[in-house]
């Protein structure tokens, strides 16, 4: 009789015990794909809501990232990566499917992938790996439970939550909607006091302070939350990683998705007040067609707090990859620091839920740490969230799928027709799934030059057309538009836009 775990036997076995244990070592058959010496490990870490323009790694002048400059030394160093969208659905389902948002339908707030995409992503294309992921953002964990059949290990939200609506998971997991509805309406107090129990809201409150309390030295602004009190910290779900790495099945494929820097921006107590009364001079520039009205000033706390939260994250990722180098993982693995989209703290902007598209909420951090790499690597060339996924295939040993449209990133583009120069993305957040896209913002990058074409916004005169053209290369900023100086530009750059609506609204008509 054959004593030995298969990889069938090993799933239904993590299905009942939480890998949230320390795993003893188990025996595979020799055959299980796990057992494949030279198959890479692959981890993902995604913090959302980071922007490069904000990052001191590239340029930035206030110093948020030293832990990423100290490790850059040995990575692949992207400087024009791009989101392909500006809110965690669309950007998150480019990164995980290798496709534009026209493709995969994940436009609105809360929205799935278009059902076509339930076998096409990142989780279905490393099926001889073990596969886990875990997010704190409810945006993100729409995808996960959607991948959930090819996810052998899916960690829910609450794993790493202090304090949450722990028990809408556990006793109303089919009726997860309407029990959030009834949960908040009778156990948290609304903004003007309002509750819809006299009780239970005092109740609620107590057993949420006991069980922060022993936190709030280290955060005083109070905890980083979900949804307002799921109170969580980023240390809990590193430390985690650091623990049970090296006890899943190799290899593995670990997608991990943060919230922070993402708002609310409640650092660390070591990182607080870092940056108030500094010499970093904010460059202030016009209101936008889109702006919400919020002043420089406003402005400017706000990207102090946002800036202090990114140290929080770089301290956690420095130990993070620090653990990895210690224990031998990384010798072994692929890790990819990344995420899915920016933050805007201009043109009377805060945030990323707009219409525009400017640099510092399209353009996202990428690093790329490669097992063995000593030599820092910097990539110029301006390179997509879509390019991800068939890439880390390439690393792989495994074959790009026909359904992504991503490319091979530099430089493990070895073997591979010269990458197209253009780089998408887009934001089309009114547009349902099955419907042709009508209203929405298109960025194209290519050679130097950005153009966001604006087009059927209310805001718009008779729900016309609006474009902004930058030379990006000489005009980081983005302060002068070139639309009416540049017209050859303008028209390439808008017919090239226009023919790519056509192309993807056309089904849909």
């Amino acid at each position: 009789m054959n004593n030995q775990l298969t990889r069938r036997d090993f799933l239904k076995l993590s299905g009942i015990f939480s890998l949230g244990l320390t795993l003893p070592q188990l025996i595979l058959e020799p055959s299980d794909p796990y057992q494949s010496s030279d198959a890479k490990n692959v981890l993902i870490i995604v913090f959302d809501a980071w922007s490069a323009y904000n990052t001191s790694l590239y340029g930035y002048d206030r110093e948020t990232t030293p832990n990423l400059s100290r490790l850059a030394d040995r990575a692949v160093v992207y400087h024009n990566h791009y989101a392909g969208g500006n809110f965690t659905t669309p950007g998150t389902a480019s990164l995980l499917t290798g496709t534009h948002p026209w493709n995969h339908r994940a436009f609105r707030h809360n929205s799935q992938v278009d059902e076509s995409f339930v076998d096409k992503n990142l989780f279905h294309a490393f099926e001889n790996h073990y596969r886990l992921a875990y997010s704190h953002n409810p945006l993100v964990n729409i995808f996960l439970k959607q991948f959930a059949g090819k996810i052998d290990d899916y960690l829910p939200q609450q794993r790493f939550l202090l304090q949450s609506d722990w028990i809408i998971n556990s006793l109303f997991n089919n009726d997860e909607d309407i029990a959030s509805v009834s949960w908040i309406r009778a156990m948290k107090r609304q903004q003007d006091g309002y509750t819809y129990s006299l009780y239970l809201p005092q109740l609620y409150e107590k057993i949420k302070e006991g069980r922060i309390a022993i936190y709030k030295q280290d955060f005083p602004e109070g905890l980083p939350s979900v949804l307002e009190d799921n109170y969580f910290r980023l240390e809990d779900s590193i430390d985690w990683l650091n623990q049970n790495l090296d006890t899943l099945p190799k290899p593995f494929l670990g997608y991990f998705h943060y919230l922070p820097p993402h708002f609310p921006y409640k650092t660390h107590s070591e990182f607080k007040n870092r940056f108030v009364n500094d010499d970093w001079k904010q460059i202030v520039k016009p209101e936008h067609l889109f702006s919400r009205g919020y002043s420089p000033e406003r402005l400017y706390k706000s990207r102090t707090e946002y800036d202090e939260f990114i140290l929080y994250v770089d301290r956690e990722f420095g130990r993070l990859h620090d653990y990895l180098e210690q224990s031998g993982i990384l010798d072994n693995t692929w890790v990819v620091l990344t995420s899915d989209h920016g933050e805007l703290f201009e043109r009377g902007i805060r945030g990323h839920l707009t219409s525009t598209l400017h640099q510092p909420v399209i353009r996202v951090p990428l690093m790329i740490f490669e097992p063995g790499r000593e030599i820092r690597n910097d990539v110029y060339t301006p390179t997509s969230a879509i390019d991800l996924l068939p890439t880390l295939m390439q690393v792989t040993g495994q074959e790009k799928p026909d359904w992504v449209e991503g490319e091979v990133l530099p430089p493990f583009t070895q073997g591979h027709p010269a990458r197209d120069n253009r780089v998408y993305a887009l934001q089309a957040r009114r547009t349902n799934t099955g419907y042709p896209i009508y209203e929405g913002t298109v960025m194209l990058v290519k050679d130097g030059y950005k153009m966001m074409y604006y087009f059927g916004y209310e805001e718009l005169e008779d729900n016309g057309e609006m474009v902004e053209l930058y030379d990006i290369e000489n005009d980081p900023e983005e302060l002068n538009n070139l639309y009416s100086t540049q017209k050859g530009i303008v028209d390439e750059f808008k017919g090239e836009i226009l023919e790519k609506l056509s192309d993807v609204n056309e089904p849909y008509l």
